[in-house]
């Protein structure tokens, strides 16, 4: 698959002091370069031209938009990264979904494994796959478009697992190439999810830091 990612004007930034950095960012472009000179323009080597000492704390799909936390010093890297480890880091994500979930809200608990055979795909595994929770509510729901907005507020952070697990429910994402159906990815353009908050501790002066990300779509 080709790498398209959007042009490059200038940073979208949420958050900034002098030990970290939060960013929007847009869909089509990676967290991290990826294998080939092809693919090393990505949030990272973009936030590295204003901010040399930037370091990736957690990562986006490509295909997804909104909220990305990056560190500017090590020693706040390994505090955001044991919170994120740790789990303490609350993260909200908006999705666009086909059909109407029942119950309206609820979690999905579905043990995840690397699809091996399909790289990068993930599937669900309920013997060897690995603890995976997403909690989701119905914020809106288009009964002409037949598409509901979910609010979804994952437990852990498996690769795809967001898009996997609203696909194992039977209502994928919008614009989902990987796990949605051909009739379901013809209805956006692009993958229609985007990190839309994120609250943590400052790993520094320890405040509570609530950051929103206005949603594209």
């Amino acid at each position: 698959m080709q790498y398209h990612p959007p042009p490059y004007s200038r940073l979208d930034i949420l958050y900034e002091d002098e030990s970290l950095l939060v960013v929007n960012k847009p869909s089509g472009l990676l967290s991290v370069p990826g294998r080939g000179e092809d693919k090393q323009d990505c949030m990272i080597s973009r936030v590295q031209l204003s901010y040399p000492s930037a370091l990736i704390v957690h990562r986006l799909d490509m295909a997804t938009s909104g909220i990305l936390v990056l560190a500017l010093d090590k020693e706040t890297h390994r505090l955001l990264s044991q919170q994120f480890q740790q789990r303490v880091i609350a993260k909200q994500y908006i999705a666009v979904v086909l059909g109407k979930p029942e119950p309206e809200t609820g979690v999905i608990d579905a043990p995840m494994i690397c699809n091996w055979p399909n790289r990068p795909k993930q599937m669900i595994d309920r013997e060897q796959g690995k603890s995976a929770q997403t909690g989701y509510e119905i914020i809106d729901y288009c009964e002409q478009k037949q598409v509901s907005r979910l609010l979804l507020k994952p437990v852990t952070g498996r690769t795809h697992q967001l898009r996997l697990h609203c696909q194992f429910i039977g209502h994928p994402i919008l614009g989902d190439t990987l796990y949605a159906d051909e009739e379901t990815q013809s209805k956006s353009e692009r993958l229609l999810l985007h990190a839309s908050n994120i609250c943590f501790e400052h790993p520094i002066s320890t405040e509570s830091l609530n950051i929103a990300c206005k949603v594209p779509f």
